[in-house]
């Protein structure tokens, strides 16, 4: 096959899948490597202005870690993780809002815009886009016995309200939203990325739901694993193959599934236009659950 004739063969295996999302949400999570390095910064860019002029219907939720990190360090407060997360008091909240929603969320907005995209950023704050409640982290503790973890201004969403995302997409805009949101008495918290965009995906009824990681996906003794449902992960949680930081991310995909979104995907954000492979090629890339 000549050089041109592998292009069109390129061009040709994405159609179906064209006219399989065409109109439809995808929600992409998006952290890790892809937000630091900046071959992969403009790759993701690329890919997020490509699938909407396509007809497909990008919304990207943002972490922030590393910058939180970053900027409390800088400010000597004291910050402590327990379990994995972070606990977090009001002046750390203050901290997270300013980086993700004043910082992270619109340095996203203009690099997309700069590939030619049409951003909005935002938060769950804006439009009672997500309404949350405070979270208390419930496990079992060594002997067995359940504890209950009392986080700060640490929140789960109890409500989607996506009709300024209807609103946005409408109009070709390409919606940037950071893990913030409000309870209803109006206490502004810090929301995990990934339940937010699990919750985001649900609302809408999105046709998938893509993780980037730092990892290559679901890895079970040292290789990939994909095409798993419910029974599979939870036997993998139980022997342990799958454990730490991934189990939260597979919970988010099979929450995902329960509130509707077709299918979800555990991705390698590290490699360069990770989302067009993952959308737009037969074989795909990371994890699939479904």
């Amino acid at each position: 096959m000549d050089h041109n004739s592998e292009k069109i063969s390129h061009i040709l295996e994405a159609l179906p899948y064209l006219i399989k999302y065409s109109g439809k949400t995808i929600v992409i999570k998006y952290g890790g490597a892809a937000m630091v390095q900046e071959e992969l910064r403009g790759s993701f860019a690329e890919d997020i202005v490509l699938l909407k002029y396509l007809g497909i219907n990008p919304v990207v939720v943002h972490g922030g870690g590393p910058e939180i990190n970053q900027l409390i360090q800088s400010l000597n407060l004291n910050t402590q993780f327990i379990r994995g997360h972070r606990v977090t008091d009001e002046p750390t909240m203050e901290v997270v809002e300013m980086v993700l929603t004043g910082k992270v969320n619109k340095q996203i907005v203009s690099l997309i815009q700069e590939k030619g995209g049409r951003p909005v950023g935002l938060s769950g704050k804006d439009g009672g886009l997500a309404i949350a409640e405070k979270y208390l982290m419930e496990f079992e503790d060594d002997t067995g016995h359940k504890q209950t973890l009392d986080l700060g201004l640490v929140g789960q969403v109890t409500e989607v309200n996506p009709q300024i995302l209807y609103t946005l997409q409408a109009e070709g805009f390409i919606p940037i939203i950071s893990p913030v949101a409000a309870s209803k008495d109006g206490k502004t918290l810090n929301i995990n990325a990934d339940t937010m965009a699990g919750a985001i995906a649900s609302a809408l009824k999105a046709e998938k739901l893509i993780l980037l990681t730092d990892t290559p996906g679901i890895l079970i003794k040292g290789q990939l694993a994909t095409g798993l449902n419910k029974q599979i992960i939870d036997g993998y949680i139980k022997s342990g193959d799958i454990s730490g930081g991934m189990i939260p991310k597979v919970e988010c995909c099979l929450e995902a599934l329960k509130g509707g979104v077709k299918r979800t995907h555990i991705i390698d954000g590290r490699v360069a236009h990770s989302v067009l492979i993952e959308v737009l090629t037969n074989q795909g890339i990371g994890s699939l659950i479904e």
